[in-house]
Formats: C-alpha cells, sequence, structure tokens
C-alpha cells in the first residue's frame, strides 16, 4: 500500500475502528518492520518541535493512531512514509 493511500484510511479511522498497522521501529542505529493490531481509541495530529533553529512559526506536526491492544495495553503509533494501515473485517 503507498502511503498516500494509508493517509486516506487514517482520514476515515474512528474510534472502535479495528486495524492493522505495518510500521517501521527506530532504536539508534537499528530498524525493523514490524506489525500492531488493535482498536482505535483515537487518531491525532501532534505538534512537535524537536527539530533545532527552526523558524519560531514553523510548525511540524505528526499523525498519530492510539490503539489498544488485544491484552489491554494501550499503544501510540506515529504514522511516516513507511507505514501500512489496513482496516480489518468487522469494523
Amino acid at each position: 500500500m503507498a502511503y498516500p493511500d494509508s493517509l486516506i484510511v487514517f482520514s476515515r479511522l474512528q474510534p472502535g475502528d479495528r486495524i492493522e498497522l505495518k510500521h517501521e521501529v527506530k532504536v539508534g542505529f537499528r530498524s525493523w518492520m514490524t506489525t500492531t493490531v488493535g482498536t482505535v481509541v483515537k487518531t491525532d495530529r501532534r505538534r512537535h518541535a524537536y527539530h533545532h533553529q527552526r523558524n519560531f512559526d514553523d510548525k511540524v506536526f505528526s499523525d498519530v493512531v492510539v490503539l489498544k491492544r488485544e491484552d489491554g495495553e494501550l499503544t501510540t503509533v506515529t504514522l511516516d512514509e513507511f507505514s501500512e494501515i489496513r482496516k480489518l473485517d468487522g469494523a
């Protein structure tokens, strides 16, 4: 699935939708692909400011999905160009 297609699915997500989210995890110089399955608690566009020496009015946002996994754990996944979202049956 191409990134623009994932953004379309993201824009249509509602709390209670069951999804499968394939995303890249990065820790230091290592990165790997993983899949997270869960129920959407909420979607959000969050502002962050970790970019160094940017203009004071240059706002940077990330799209995030808060999921409740099958074991009850809440997890937040930030979408990037490698993320793939797929709604599961029954959602």
